[in-house]
Order: C-alpha cells, then structure tokens, then sequence
C-alpha cells in the first residue's frame, strides 16, 4: 500500500465528502422548513427500506468487489480483478432489479402493515426504482476504491448531491405554482433523481475504462464459478449489513411508537423523531467524514496487505487510526457540548435540536473510532467478528427503545447509543489485539 496514495485518495474523499455534507445539511435544513418536522419523521420512516433492500442486494457485493479486486491487483492479476468486478456488479444489478419488483407491488402492506404509516406508500413505491441503479453505481465506486482511485467516485458523489438538493427545489416551486400542498414526496423524487444522475455517470465512466484496457466480457471464463466464489465472500457481508439494517429498522419503527408510551402524541412523536434525525443526528454525523473517507479506503488498502504478508504494516495502520479517530471525536465532543444549543437555534431555529446535540455529543470519540475499525476487521476477512459486535450494540439500544424511552423519553435512546458505542469499540480493539497477537 503506498502511503502516498492513501493519504490523497482520503483526502480526496474528505473534502468532496465535507462539500457534499455541507450541502446536504443545508438541504436538510431547506427540508425542515419545507415539509416541516413530521415531514421529516415521515420520510425518515421509509427511508430505512432502502438501506434493507441495499444491505441485502449489493454491500456484501461491494465488500468482496473491493477486497477481491484489491488482493489480485497486489498480486498483479489485472484481467481477473475486472472479471470480479463484472460478476459481482451484474449480480448484483439482477437481484435489486428483483427485490425492487417485488417492493413496488406490495408498497401498501410496506406502509401500512411493516411501518404502521400509511402515508408512507407513494414514498415507497417511488424509491422503489432507484433500487437497481444505487447497486450499479455503489458496486462501480467499489472497483474504483479497490484500485486507490477516489477522484470519479467522489465527482459522481457531488453530483449526485447536487442533483438530489436541485430536483427536489424544482418540485418544491413546481408544488407551490400548482397550489399543492408540499409533502416529502419532493424529497424521495430527489433522490431518485440523483440515483438516475449517479448511476448513468458511473456507467459511462467504466465503459470508458474497460474500453481503453480492451477488456471484453466474453473473455471471462468459468462465470459460475466466478460469481460462487463472490457470493461466498459477499454472504456474511450481506448478512451483516442486513442484519443491522433490519435491527436499525426495527429502531425507525419503534421509537415513535414507545414515544406515544411516554405520553406524546402521534403528531408529537413524529416531531421528535424528525428533529432527532433530520437536524441533530446529521450534524453529529457531519464530522465523521473524515473517519468515513478513511474506511473507505483502509478495506481494499488492510486487504492488500495482507495479501502481502504485511503483519507488521497493518499493526501500524491500526494503532495510527484508532488514535486519529478517537482524538477527533473527541474535540468534535467538545465542540458540540459547548456550542449545540446555539447550533441548534441558530441552524435550525429549534432548542430542542440544540438540546439533542449537546447530549449526543458523548458519542462522537466511539462513533468515529468504530467506522474505522469495522472497515479493518473486514479487511482482515473478519465479517462475522464484525456482525457480532455490530449486534451485540445495536441490540442494546432496542433494549433502551423498549423499556428507557416510555420511561425517560428520547433521551432514554441517546443513554442507549453511547452504551452501544462503547461496548463495540471495546469489542473491535479486544478483537484485533487477538488478531494481531495470533500472527
């Protein structure tokens, strides 16, 4: 791994990372006012859908589309780094193309029967199609990471920001000269826009490439055997990310439901929950670009490696990057703790948003710290180590959702995510130190 290029390529992906979250929070703000909390509530709500429907069709995908291209471009296979990717993309393309006929059809026992929402179903019917395209293009970034490239991937991102924010202001106008009431509808055509945008970009850009390499796909040989050995790399990553969607989906779905408990009202709720992840969360999330852009790179990177026989390099990488990213988050904390009252009034006209960020600031150290070193037990080939982990926290905070929040209100779910952070970065640390004293 040279040193020289991972630093470009994370810092590369940080800034277009930065840009495109400085311009998704103002989106989100633009939403907030829009369609107002319970909007947001509401589009939070079927949102989780496409994370399921993502986690079970393509992020085991992309995971061994990056690991496997990366260890056989280290081993100078080119030709077969470029068939891994064709059958995994392919794959993967057919199978959301499935899952998202399937959606579309039952998009009323969706909303009313799996969300209790019912004002949810044209949400999920419409997202239903960018399904086939977020799995071409996010298998596509795939390639490009394993290959240390990020400067395609991170334009399409931006992009794809861009297309998102400016198609959702054209129904916003479009809404409002025709009379219509604004519903989040606007911002579900937004991303399905920029689903349209990404994945046509992405298409265009590696049939460049393949051409220029005159790579030919009837030369690939033993396809079956090809795509065996993919969907047995790719299953326990998909199980993994599926599995926490699921759970993280359960938490979408609770967490209004225990609010009621609590003693607020439907409407309430959903106010609630929308302020919780439509202003407070994106905020806190906003920093974690940094550790995020470094995951990216640190699979394919903590891959090739070992691929190598680099024990000692990867002892370095982990010790660096679990420093750096803890130190981060905890200035973040700082930060957040000292000014999120004022953030939230100031950004989003809300105490309340201001209330939550200062809470939720204690979980920046773990959060960040944890993005990174889940991407380098996977690296490793340590997906089931990391499913467990992931489990393990996530199934505390539905414990918090249950019991903590009719009790303690939203902020019994805040105690529950810092826990759950906590736990599994002690979990990933324990898990590579037995790693690397095995080796």
């Amino acid at each position: 791994m040279s040193k020289k290029r991972f630093l470009q390529g994370t810092l590369i992906l940080t800034c277009t990372g930065l840009l495109s979250r400085f311009i998704g929070f103002f989106y989100r703000i633009f939403l907030s006012h829009a369609i107002g909390a319970q909007g947001l509530g509401i589009y939070q709500l079927a949102m989780p859908l496409q994370g399921v429907v993502m986690a079970l069709c393509a992020a085991g995908m992309q995971a061994a589309i990056s690991r496997l291209c990366a260890s056989r471009m280290a081993l100078g296979q080119e030709k077969e780094s470029r068939n891994y990717f064709f059958l995994g993309t392919g794959t993967a393309v057919l199978f959301s193309a499935a899952i998202s006929f399937l959606v579309y059809e039952n998009g009323e026992f969706f909303a009313v029967q799996i969300l209790k929402e019912p004002r949810t179903f044209s949400l999920i019917r419409l997202l239903s199609f960018s399904f086939p395209l977020g799995a071409l293009h996010s298998c596509i970034n795939s390639y490009y990471y394993s290959r240390k490239q990020t400067a395609l991937p991170s334009g399409i991102q931006l992009l794809e920001q861009i297309a998102r924010v400016g198609s959702s202001y054209v129904l916003y106008l479009i809404f409002l000269s025709e009379g219509r009431a604004v519903t989040p509808i606007i911002a579900i055509g937004g991303a399905l826009f920029s689903e349209i945008v990404a994945a046509l970009s992405s298409l265009i850009a590696i049939g460049v490439d393949f051409r220029r390499s005159h790579y030919r796909i009837r030369q690939i040989t033993h396809p079956l055997s090809g795509i065996k050995s993919m969907l047995e790399m790719a299953f326990p990553h998909s199980m993994n990310r599926l599995l926490l969607t699921l759970l993280g989906s359960m938490e979408v779905i609770l967490i209004p439901q225990r609010l009621q408990l609590f003693g607020l009202g439907s409407e309430e709720s959903l106010a609630i929950y929308g302020v919780f992840t439509g202003m407070a969360l994106p905020l806190i999330l906003f920093p974690s670009t940094v550790t995020n852009s470094a995951s990216v790179m640190l699979m394919p990177s903590v891959a090739e490696l070992q691929a190598l026989g680099y024990k000692k390099r990867i002892h370095y990488v982990t010790g660096r990057t679990s420093r750096y990213c803890f130190l981060l988050g905890a200035g973040c904390t700082l930060f957040f703790f000292v000014f999120g009252k004022t953030l939230g009034g100031f950004l989003f006209q809300s105490p309340t948003a201001g209330v939550y960020i200062k809470t939720l600031s204690f979980i920046c150290p773990f959060l960040y710290m944890n993005t990174a070193l889940t991407s380098i037990l996977n690296g490793l080939g340590k997906p089931n180590t990391c499913l467990l982990h992931s489990v393990a926290g996530i199934s505390i905070r539905i414990c918090f959702v249950l019991f903590a929040i009719p009790r303690m209100g939203i902020r019994g779910y805040f105690y529950g995510m810092l826990l759950s952070e906590l736990l599994q970065s002690i979990l990933h640390l324990t898990s590579l130190f037995r790693i690397e004293g095995n080796s």
